[in-house]
């Protein structure tokens, strides 16, 4: 398969990320190289610490410096965390020009142009820099109308009920 395939799973519902790791354990089962990069969860999102266990065939990489989600942070400290974030955003530009991998999942990227660290742009940037990937995989709340035309694959996760206290 050389052709590349966009994915998105967006909206307000939860499992997004998991329905990425999802297409991320297939993937691995298949034989394919598999990177994971999370933005705006902290580096201890530990509800997929598990995925260590997968490495080499799962590598999961989290740029942020901060214990917290980024929502959570002081001023001061989402100036710093900012940067951690777009050194994420240029490792996946690097992944994906140097083919790094055969499935890449960018976790809450969509979220970054929300908070207008990165911008469609940035996005269509990234999905244009290398054709010949197997699959690339965009989470997020959110999906401008502008990237619609990028997606092979768009799924909207939408929660019907919640029931869970935490």
């Amino acid at each position: 398969m050389d052709r590349r395939i966009v994915q998105v799973f967006y909206g307000p519902g939860k499992g997004k990320t998991s329905a990425a790791v999802g297409q991320c354990i297939r993937a691995a089962s298949l034989g394919q190289s598999v990177i994971i990069i999370q933005f705006l969860k902290g580096n201890d999102a530990e509800e997929f610490n598990f995925l260590e266990k997968l490495e080499p065939d799962i590598k999961l990489f989290r740029f942020e410096k901060e214990k917290e989600s980024f929502s959570e942070l002081l001023a001061s400290q989402k100036k710093e965390e900012t940067q951690n974030i777009l050194n994420g955003v240029n490792f996946a530009r690097k992944v994906i020009d140097t083919g790094g991998c055969d499935v890449l999942v960018l976790d809450e990227i969509l979220g970054l142009i929300d908070l207008e660290i990165i911008t469609v742009e940035d996005i269509i940037h990234l999905i244009e820099l290398r054709d010949d990937y197997t699959r690339l995989v965009l989470t997020g709340q959110n999906l401008p109308e502008e990237l619609v035309e990028y997606m092979d694959v768009i799924s909207k996760i939408e929660l019907e009920k919640d029931i869970t206290v935490n």
